[in-house]
């Protein structure tokens, strides 16, 4: 009879991962390294990017670990993997985007800020 195998490597495998992942974007929020802060791509600063990147990293990984994605056919996991991470970034980039044409507006209209 087969004996249960422990998952315990495993979960402190993937709290590691993720707390490394979490680390480094609260040093990235913290410290905003003009480098990244002041520079753009398509609008948005380096360090946005960044963190667009890293969530969707950790949001895969959860799935990938947590949802047991690994041990699936690689053409299940895309039909899953593949409209979170389309979704997630098309939200980020127009909440980013919409957030600072809102912030223009304010900044440079007659309007005062009420809130």
């Amino acid at each position: 009879m087969g004996a249960h195998a422990s998952n315990t490597k495993r979960i402190w495998q993937v709290f590691i991962y993720l707390s490394v992942l979490t680390i480094v974007e609260v040093i990235l929020g913290i410290l905003k390294p003009d480098a990244l802060f002041h520079n753009e791509l398509f609008s948005l600063s380096y360090l946005n990017w960044i963190f667009i990147i890293l969530t969707i990293v950790k949001a895969y990984y959860i799935m990938w670990a947590f949802m047991h994605l690994e041990g699936e056919k690689a053409s299940f996991r895309w039909s899953i993997v593949a409209p979170m991470v389309f979704l997630i970034a098309y939200l980020a980039c127009l909440l980013l985007i919409e957030g600072e044409y809102i912030h223009d507006v304010f900044k440079t209209s007659s309007m005062r800020w009420i809130f």
